[in-house]
């Protein structure tokens, strides 16, 4: 007897690849036929989305699935951890210098950031279950905005500089230990520190 297929979708995520609903029982043609009666909805290239899934940022799940090393950085950082009162109108997300950047259907800005230092002040955040991206944390977003001043403006990095100082737990030492790794950025924030201080 045939498995239903309430108890096939239940296995998988909100958002699956193929070859997930295929490993839970769902042949090439009952998905066409969940798709059809529009049970999922094919969101890009063998990636799949349930008619019952939670409201997910499907432009995060689309990095996720085609560039595991893109990182949320800049002001899509900063506004993810409440530094800036702005809603920046692309994703802005770095990869290392020597990382291709893909070709996204989402509004994006691509960053290439030097390898020696990408991995520093980098996190994962789960986007939907499966799909993974990176984030730089709160200090590193400091820096990296201060270090990308001319590109975000020096006002958004005193902004979110001025939030940090607000936040429970925040040490400015640990921030200047930080920058001291970005020398085009240190100086600025040690300067904004000993006004803010």
């Amino acid at each position: 007897m045939a498995t239903p297929v309430n108890d096939l979708l239940d296995k998988l995520g909100p958002v699956f690849r193929w070859a997930e609903a295929n490993a839970v029982g769902i042949t090439q043609p009952r998905l066409y036929r969940l798709i059809e009666a529009g049970r999922i909805e094919r969101i890009g290239h063998g990636l799949y989305l349930r008619a019952d899934a939670p409201p997910i940022d499907l432009d995060l799940v689309e990095v996720a699935t085609v560039s595991p090393q893109a990182t949320l950085c800049l002001t899509s950082a900063l506004a993810h951890h409440g530094l800036i009162d702005d809603i920046p109108s692309k994703i802005h997300l770095a990869l290392p210098a020597n990382v291709h950047r893909p070709t996204l259907a989402a509004a994006v800005a691509w960053h290439q950031f030097a390898t020696e230092t990408f991995e520093i002040g980098r996190s994962e955040i789960e986007v939907s279950p499966g799909f993974t991206i990176g984030l730089y944390g709160a200090a590193r977003s400091i820096i990296d905005a201060y270090r990308l001043r001319h590109f975000v403006g020096v006002e958004t990095a005193r902004e979110a500089l001025r939030a940090w100082l607000r936040g429970t737990g925040n040490q400015p030492s640990a921030l200047l230990t930080m920058a001291a790794k970005f020398p085009k950025a240190a100086p600025q924030i040690r300067s904004d520190l000993e006004v803010l201080l």
